[in-house]
């Protein structure tokens, strides 16, 4: 069921892949508050849960606890999900895109969740603060698709 939630707001989550559904229920309010589609919204929903995922796979060394916030606002005609973390540095921003024309086979294992975030998002920003990651996801508001 949506919700419609006052921007900004936020989600803290565990670094368990069970809290994913939380993300996505979060993710579908927020979309449903500034009046996005449900087309976009599934788009969105995938690109913040392919970033969210890679900080609970990666950032922390396997069986570390960890938190990642999840703020939303909107600014300049942008809907933005800022996704922060104390775990190891990483650029996401910084990774090349997978050569899409290799077969499954051929392709090297990684990288197309951060080619699906730069295709269905206007903007990706990293940028480390003190001991945080903090990647910041933005989508147009006038022209979302």
């Amino acid at each position: 069921m949506k919700r419609t939630l006052h921007l900004p707001c936020s989600i803290v989550l565990n670094n368990k892949i069970q809290e994913v559904a939380q993300l996505n229920e979060f993710v579908i309010d927020v979309c449903a508050t500034v009046h996005i589609n449900d087309e976009v919204t599934s788009y969105i929903g995938l690109a913040v849960e392919e970033a969210v995922v890679n900080v609970m796979s990666y950032a922390y060394p396997y069986g570390r606890k960890g938190k990642i916030d999840i703020r939303a606002y909107t600014t300049d005609g942008r809907l933005t999900f800022e996704i922060s973390d104390t775990g190891m540095p990483f650029d996401p921003t910084a990774a090349g895109n997978p050569d899409t024309s290799l077969s499954t086979q051929e392709r090297p294992i990684g990288g197309l969740g951060i080619y699906l975030i730069r295709k269905y998002m206007d903007h990706m920003d990293y940028k480390r603060v003190g001991d945080r990651n903090v990647l910041s996801l933005s989508k147009n508001l006038t022209n979302p698709l």
